[in-house]
């Protein structure tokens, strides 16, 4: 058998009752959310098992909420005795794979996802940012149209390169809205704008970053257990201080998901497990390679038929 990483998905993977299985059967899983509601100081369990979905897509409710879930079915797939080659997340999914590899506690990264949510929203107003998925256009070719659009119009920059075929830019709310306009003209398939409150892994976000540098300032970052792959680099990362770098960088920088799968299958992976709430990497990462094996572990469902069939069937 090949190598195994773990996934962690990030914001748009969140959905209402996520999770709600696990903290009801398992005390492993019912300590995470607990935890959480105690740190933050407010029902977050309450707002992920029963919503309002609106309250739920807040950046800064979004991101506890998923590192949260994350880390409950973590904590319970983890009795199925199988330990990770590497891990990697999606954005902020990259914090609940720091937890997993025991770079942070799961105390500390709670905290600072919500800060990071709070800082990632204050930074442009509401309006004057946003993001969109650009379908079926080659990198090159978007970026020289990033380009153009950030010299004419107002600044665009590449936010997730995700897959063959799916760019997300991410920018000021006209540069946007100038790539919907333009995107087919030079040979993308689709442009659709996505519902979310700011300008995500651009440099407008540079005033987040800088709040958020000062927070990890004053956390305790250990040595990964398991390599864990960065986000901004797309490669294995082992020291802390360095890890607390690219966690600031990344808040401006793009999510190189792509390159990072592809990095983990030149160390020989050869199955992801995708822990956390929808199967949005595990898409991802079947465009990029079809042949490899794909699980998902979201609900006690998946828990339980991973450990009836294992890895080999």
């Amino acid at each position: 058998m090949g190598k195994v990483a773990f996934v962690f998905p990030g914001q748009g993977a969140q959905v209402v009752g996520m999770g709600l299985d696990v903290y009801e059967q398992h005390a492993s899983a019912k300590s995470i959310f607990n935890k959480a509601d105690e740190i933050l100081d407010f029902k977050l369990s309450d707002l992920v098992f029963q919503g309002p979905e609106d309250q739920l897509k807040l950046t800064y409710n979004t991101q506890p909420a998923l590192l949260t879930t994350s880390i409950a079915l973590y904590e319970v797939f983890k009795e199925a005795g199988l330990t990770p080659d590497f891990v990697a997340g999606h954005s902020l999914g990259e914090y609940s794979a720091l937890v997993a590899a025991g770079v942070m506690s799961f105390e500390d990264a709670v905290r600072i996802v919500r800060l990071r949510g709070e800082f990632m929203d204050q930074a442009v107003p509401e309006g004057k940012g946003s993001m969109a998925a650009v379908l079926g256009l080659e990198r090159d070719k978007l970026e020289e149209l990033c380009k153009e659009v950030s010299h004419d119009v107002g600044l665009v920059e590449m936010a997730n390169v995700n897959c063959p075929g799916q760019i997300v830019i991410s920018g000021t709310s006209e540069g946007i809205q100038a790539i919907v306009e333009r995107g087919k003209e030079v040979g993308a398939k689709r442009v659709l704008p996505l519902e979310v409150s700011g300008p995500f892994h651009s440099t407008l976000m540079k005033t987040a970053a800088d709040k958020l540098s000062k927070e990890l300032d004053g956390i305790q970052l250990n040595s990964p257990e398991f390599p864990v792959v960065a986000n901004v680099t797309a490669s294995a990362v082992a020291e802390a201080s360095e890890i607390k770098k690219l966690l600031v960088d990344q808040v401006c920088a793009p999510v190189l998901w792509e390159a990072s799968i592809l990095y983990l299958l030149e160390q020989g992976v050869d199955t992801f497990i995708e822990i956390g709430s929808g199967k949005v990497l595990s898409g991802l990462i079947k465009k990029i390679n079809r042949k490899v094996k794909v699980i998902s572990i979201q609900d006690m469902k998946s828990i339980d038929g991973f450990k009836m069939e294992g890895l080999h069937a």
